[in-house]
């Protein structure tokens, strides 16, 4: 059961490392002060996530490689992402609704997981939960303050749910080879988590006078490993570093 309990942690720590990577980029650039900071530290709680997962998978494969390994070393191809968490920057609004979707997800996921009968899994979940509740507050009470603000906020915040919104779907794939996880107690069904999910969004949309699209084609392929092109130049970026000086401390 090691091998789909390694690609289970990579499906959770990859989320949150190329998320973190993303809002990272806003440090030194958001609309004013508070948000700077507040992105920032929402991208450390998720790089933090990370690191703790990407650790967990290391000792779960037993190959030698530690989380700066996981994060460094590997190509694109080899990420377990959901797509949604690598598109680029966007605006204001693209941040605030990805982190509402994705984050809401996390609460949900969490919450399962810290059920798990693996005890660093429920450990990492008890943690991380706390702060997934502030992320999905934050962007919350922003979506509902973008779509129910000026013509031009609620415009940027409609297109914003619009563009995520096919991305939204591979969230809920439950990836066959963890059933046996999720037998075991160990891992949660995520497919479960979608109706939850659903009720909150559409209560938070209706708040901030926002629509979700009907009947749009949901987008797939991170969790396999098929990415689209921005994942490419985040890594690139992300792993300069590790990779010119491979095994420089400091």
């Amino acid at each position: 059961m090691s091998a789909p309990l390694f690609d289970a942690l990579l499906r959770l720590g990859d989320d949150r490392l190329v998320l973190g990577h993303r809002t990272s980029e806003w440090c030194g650039h958001a609309p004013i002060l508070e948000e700077d900071i507040a992105l920032a530290n929402i991208a450390l709680d998720h790089i933090g996530q990370a690191n703790l997962l990407l650790q967990y998978a290391g000792a779960v494969e037993g190959g030698g490689r530690d989380q700066d390994a996981l994060a460094y070393f590997r190509d694109a191809i080899e990420y377990r992402n959901a797509l949604i968490c690598e598109l680029p920057r966007g605006d204001f609004a693209v941040t605030i609704a990805r982190h509402f979707f994705h984050g809401l997800y996390s609460v949900l996921q969490w919450e399962a997981l810290s059920n798990s009968q693996d005890a660093t899994i429920a450990g990492i979940a008890a943690k991380a939960l706390k702060e997934s509740r502030y992320h999905v507050r934050h962007a919350g009470e922003w979506v509902i303050r973008l779509g129910d603000g000026t013509d031009e906020s609620h415009a940027r915040a409609q297109a914003a749910v619009h563009l995520l919104w096919p991305y939204t779907g591979e969230l809920f794939l439950q990836p066959v080879d963890e059933s046996a996880l999720v037998a075991a107690g160990l891992t949660a069904d995520v497919s479960t988590l979608e109706g939850a999910w659903r009720a909150t969004v559409d209560d938070v949309l209706h708040r901030a006078t926002l629509t979700a699209p009907d009947g749009v084609w949901m987008q797939r392929g991170g969790r396999a490993g098929r990415h689209t092109e921005h994942l490419g130049h985040l890594l690139a970026e992300m792993q300069i570093v590790a990779r010119s000086h491979p095994g420089a401390q400091w």
